[in-house]
């Protein structure tokens, strides 16, 4: 049986969740590397949120035309 693919929005929810979890991660870093890991995480786990929530509302456009 084909496994469904996650909704933009189901998408967008998780990266959230990644991004917070990172900057939590930060705060809790031992090591100076180990915070910049962590923030680079955040930086990349924000943006891919960005980009996921743009094609939500080109997805959200198409739809209505």
């Amino acid at each position: 049986m084909a496994k469904k693919e996650p909704t933009t929005e189901e998408l967008r929810q998780r990266q959230q969740e990644r991004t917070t979890e990172e900057h939590q991660l930060v705060e809790r870093a031992d090591t100076t590397e180990e915070e910049r890991q962590h923030k680079r995480r955040a930086a990349k786990s924000a943006y891919l949120e960005r980009k996921l929530a743009e094609r939500e509302r080109s997805e959200r456009s198409e739809r209505e035309r």
